[in-house]
């Protein structure tokens, strides 16, 4: 892990960019903690640079209000990674379908699978690294999208003892299996009137999870109108589970 640069923010949280290999990330670590933070991996549908202002947004309060380590990567194919042929015919082809009202599960299939399986590898190489930093103890949280990933690292990593799940529908069939196997606490948020997401496959999907902490916040309102109080009531779901 190299890092490429840093800077202090509000409320004495320190904001340091990085690379480990070919991946982009950001770290937030809390300046006055007096021993090792717990650390929250912060997921997200790719393009970090466009997604910053609400990964920078949590993060920040989780470190200044409740001492969190938090660290996000850009996802293979976002940003300025480099792009998927396969990935890019599949967006356009979900696009398409979802005009026409065809069925999505093959294109899902195509798009998101792949993304799983390079993706979550990548959390995990970065999770060794993050662990070997002094500042960070452990233990570790999981927040946000691409939902998929967040089932495969729940079920792959020991490491990760909570999840924050933003629920979305574009969800293959063997995540639905995943699913069943998660026994770590969950807290899922799903926006009612998401206009990209089919909500009842999305409750199927929270119904299918086998952990027997499961909390679902749904709340009315579109795909971008999450109330801002969920920050907070994130923060306490890791707060019980991580401290």
């Amino acid at each position: 892990m190299q890092f490429t640069s840093g800077k202090h923010v509000d409320d004495g949280v320190l904001e340091r960019e990085f690379t480990l290999g070919e991946i982009p990330g950001i770290l937030w670590t809390p300046t006055s903690a007096s021993a090792p933070a717990p650390l929250i991996l912060c997921g997200h549908p790719g393009g970090v640079h466009k997604m910053y202002p609400r990964l920078a947004g949590r993060a920040r309060h989780y470190a200044a209000e409740y001492g969190f380590a938090a660290a996000t990567i850009e996802l293979p194919g976002s940003g300025d990674r480099p792009r998927s042929g396969a990935a890019e015919q599949a967006r356009a082809d979900l696009r398409r379908a979802l005009t026409a009202g065809e069925p999505l599960d093959e294109i899902v299939d195509r798009l998101v699978l792949p993304l799983v399986e390079k993706a979550a590898p990548e959390w995990q190489a970065t999770l060794d690294t993050l662990l070997s930093l002094p500042e960070i103890g452990g233990p570790v949280g999981y927040e946000g999208g691409v939902i998929a990933i967040g089932i495969r690292l729940a079920v792959l990593e020991p490491r990760i003892a909570a999840a924050l799940l933003f629920a979305g529908s574009f969800v293959p069939a063997t995540s639905l299996e995943e699913a069943r196997q998660i026994s770590i606490p969950l807290q899922v948020l799903l926006q009612w009137d998401d206009e990209g997401n089919d909500r009842q496959r999305a409750l199927d999907l929270f119904d299918a999870f086998g952990s027997a902490q499961k909390t679902l916040h749904a709340n009315l309102g579109g795909h971008t109108g999450v109330p801002s109080y969920e920050i907070d009531a994130g923060a306490r779901f890791f707060a019980r589970h991580l401290r």
